[in-house]
Order: structure tokens, then C-alpha cells, then sequence
């Protein structure tokens, strides 16, 4: 019963990592394309929008002591500065939230990219003003991981 659940747990995930971007509070994407190709194409997709790419963190040595051996883990940092300000000067509890990420990982030959939705935000923040933002973080973070995705 256990091996079959694994096995059950597997194929669930499998069918979700397939999936372009979806779900209501976590954004999911799977790219045909290796790791570095991948990595540079979402720097790319990300400063396209306007976006600028704030930080790289690797999180390899937290991995390799779980014994996950992988030097292609990254969590990709981005936002637009003024944008950010205004948000948080208006509600400076979004602050831990930002700013905005996607977590980018091999798997074989294929990459995942995988965030939290900015509209799950709206729950925490109701403020109106804020709504129209999260949106359009969340339709641009979507626009990024399929321009990441999309086959060559």
C-alpha cells in the first residue's frame, strides 16, 4: 500500500509539472531546455517586462546536506524599484514578500520553474489600490515561465 502510494504521489506531480503555469496559489512550469539555457532565458523573459533581476540565490548547500546532489538550483529575485516602494510604502507589511521569485531547478535534461501566485496576495492585502498590481505581477510571472517553456 505504501509503494503504491509513492507511486500514486508521483504520477500527481508528474501531471502537475507538465501543466504551462496553473493553479490558484502556486504558478508551475516545465521547460524542454536544459538548465543554463533555461536560466538565461528566464533572466531574459524577466528584464523584457521591465523587470530588474535583484538577485541569484543558490541554495545547493542546504540541498547537498538532504544528501540532493544539484548545482543547478536557483531562486531568481525580481521587481521594478519604484513600483516596490510605492507598494510598501502604502503597506509595509508586503515587504517579506518581496521581491517577486521563481525558483528555477534541473531535472535531467528539462528545467522547472515553479512561484507562488502574487494573486494569492489579494487575500492578506485587500487594499483595492493593490489588486490591479497583483494581477499584473501574476499575468507577467505566467507570460515569463511560458516564454521559458515554449519549445524552440
Amino acid at each position: 500500500m505504501k509503494h503504491s502510494l509513492k507511486w500514486a504521489g508521483a504520477v500527481w506531480l508528474v501531471l502537475l509539472l507538465s501543466m504551462p503555469a496553473a493553479a490558484d496559489d502556486l504558478l508551475m512550469a516545465r521547460a524542454n531546455r536544459m538548465f543554463p539555457e533555461a536560466m538565461t532565458l528566464l533572466q531574459s523573459a524577466i528584464s523584457s517586462r521591465g523587470y530588474t533581476v535583484t538577485r541569484l540565490q543558490q541554495v545547493n548547500e542546504n540541498l547537498q546536506r538532504r544528501e540532493f546532489q544539484s548545482d543547478m538550483y536557483r531562486v531568481v529575485y525580481f521587481g521594478k524599484l519604484e513600483e516596490v516602494r510605492r507598494a510598501t510604502a502604502r503597506n509595509p507589511d508586503l515587504i517579506p514578500f518581496l521581491p517577486l521569485n521563481i525558483t528555477i531547478f534541473a531535472e535531467g535534461d528539462q528545467s522547472i520553474l515553479v512561484a507562488s501566485h502574487p494573486q494569492m496576495l489579494q487575500e492578506f492585502f485587500p487594499d483595492p489600490e493593490l489588486k490591479a498590481l497583483f494581477e499584473r505581477w501574476g499575468k507577467d510571472m505566467v507570460e515569463i515561465m511560458d516564454e521559458v517553456r515554449e519549445e524552440k
